[in-house]
């Protein structure tokens, strides 16, 4: 696991140290009920919330199995708090359009998170995701302290950063290694390989939520596109109908059969005993 910044001291520690928990019992530390959980700006484009919805639901089956134990939470427009005593509170925060920890409850004393607190944590994102709305500036921002990019890269250290551009129809996936984002390469398919997830990362062009658009999806490596729930229920639908197709015609062929067979004066139901 790669080490994080502790945002009081901005010093480099590993994800085990309760650097906090040693500090001076008269330090009010917020956690996650006292941060706030939103800053008041408006959602860029209507394509933003199916996106991550679509993102969601499609994964969900893929983590239930790879975590059995439900230690993993999603966030969506939430904050992640890594700066702390910052005026106001919230510009220490980011919050990616999408973004996946794992081991760790999606809920605190059985209450769903209002935010994610890396100084309570200290367990970074595995994977961000941001859509663009403008010239991706923002989010290819490296201003150390400032920028989102290096945020991601420098203090939150999330090892999978994806840029997505809906208008360009193209993702830029970051791996982090040795500490730097680099560039992860595609596939001949064009997807990005999630390896700890097991999972691939493309664009599926289609209608969703009464969009046809290019939308971010995955894919199991071995190329099967991960379904909706409403694709499941066509699906298992349309092998139903299946199903009954085939018992029908194969009652109608020993029908068939048996008519043949009398006319043959054999009787059927004497034919194998």
């Amino acid at each position: 696991m790669s080490s994080v910044v502790n945002p009081i001291t901005q010093t480099s520690v590993s994800p085990g140290q309760r650097v906090l928990e040693a500090a001076e019992p008269r330090l009010a530390v917020p956690d996650h009920t006292m941060l706030p959980d939103r800053d008041g700006t408006f959602v860029k484009n209507f394509q933003e919330h199916p996106q991550s919805i679509l993102l969601t639901e499609t994964l969900r089956p893929v983590l239930s199995q790879r975590f059995p134990d439900g230690q993993y939470c999603i966030g969506q427009d939430s904050g992640i708090y890594w700066r702390l005593n910052m005026d106001p509170p919230e510009r220490g925060a980011e919050s990616p359009d999408w973004f996946l920890v794992v081991g760790v409850s999606p809920a605190l004393d059985g209450k769903p998170r209002r935010s994610y607190v890396m100084w309570k944590e200290f367990i970074a994102p595995l994977i961000a995701l941001e859509f663009v709305s403008g010239n991706g500036s923002e989010e290819r921002d490296r201003t150390p302290l400032k920028g989102k990019f290096w945020i991601y890269e420098q203090a939150l250290r999330i090892p999978f950063y994806g840029i997505y551009e809906p208008e360009k129809s193209i993702i830029e996936m970051h791996h982090l290694v040795d500490g730097t984002y680099r560039l992860l390469p595609p596939t001949e398919l064009g997807r990005y390989v999630i390896e700890p997830l097991g999972v691939e990362l493309g664009l599926w062009q289609g209608l969703y939520f009464g969009f046809d658009l290019p939308w971010m999806r995955w894919w199991s490596r071995e190329g099967e596109l991960l379904p909706t729930g409403d694709e499941r229920a066509i699906r298992a639908e349309a092998e139903a109908k299946q199903a009954q197709a085939e018992r029908e015609a194969a009652e109608s062929r020993a029908q068939l059969f048996a008519e043949k067979l009398r006319e043959l004066g054999i009787d059927p139901d004497t034919v194998g005993k």
